[in-house]
């Protein structure tokens, strides 16, 4: 890609999208239940993530496909002192870069949806499939559920504090294609800014998920529906986590 599609926008997600310590605590049991030491975060946006990692003791790496979240998360590891390999890989094109197979492969922040069509997916499986050793894991996280997207109505408030507020407006163009527009207002001492980024989503929900990582090759895939590993429900659960097994 020639241009950068998270250019400008980039910097305005760190006021949205940082990890709570539920999000921590996840990890932290995950990992220990399945014995990881090694992790790669294949769509590491601005860090946060793989930070939580190191400081948790892993040996992680991280790769994005955007230079803008890349130096972003150069920045946020320096600031804390962390010492985090970073790489600018598509997660679909993983084994070309990365020779070593690592225990856990993380998606995370619904970053799965970037693909074009379940065909694309399937590539991008494969690609995080043959970097992960024998007996790994494969994470995603997405906050668009079976319930969600049966109830997803056009504009959508997301967050809202007194240093800014995001709205999400989706347009579905296909069964399971939707265009985002994320509209951000931003306050300070200059007063409100707003700002528009737009993207396309293909939409993979649970049985389509599963579906596809089958395929692929793993042998089994749990899903939950929150942080505390509660069991997945299609008619209930806000979040949708798959742990896909090698």
């Amino acid at each position: 890609m020639s241009s950068d599609l998270y250019r400008g926008f980039a910097r305005r997600n760190y006021l949205f999208d940082k990890p709570g310590p539920d999000i921590v605590e996840f990890f932290r049991v995950l990992f220990a239940r399945n014995d990881v030491s090694t992790v790669l975060d294949c769509a590491c946006g601005a860090g946060y993530e793989l930070l939580k990692f190191d400081q948790l003791g892993y040996r992680a790496v991280g790769s994005d496909i955007s230079d803008e979240m890349l130096e972003l998360a150069r920045e946020n590891l320096a600031e804390s002192n962390a010492t985090v390999p970073l790489h600018k890989v598509d997660f679909r094109e993983l084994p070309q870069h990365f020779d070593e197979k690592f225990d856990a492969v993380v998606c995370w922040s619904a970053s799965i949806i970037h693909v074009s069509d379940d065909d694309d997916a399937l590539k991008a499986f494969r690609s995080m499939y043959d970097v992960l050793a024998d007996g790994g894991i494969l994470v995603l996280d997405q906050g668009i559920t079976d319930k969600r997207f049966g109830e997803m109505s056009r504009f959508q408030l997301s967050r809202d504090t007194p240093e800014a507020t995001r709205i999400y407006v989706a347009d579905i163009v296909g069964e399971r294609d939707v265009q985002y527009s994320i509209l951000d207002v931003i306050r300070d001492e200059d007063g409100s800014q707003l700002h528009v980024w737009t993207t396309d989503g293909h939409i993979l929900l649970r049985d389509d998920q599963e579906r596809l990582l089958m395929e692929v090759g793993f042998i089994s895939v749990s899903f939950f529906g929150t942080y505390d590993f509660k069991p997945y429900d299609k008619l209930e659960s806000n979040r949708l986590i798959a742990i896909a097994y090698k």
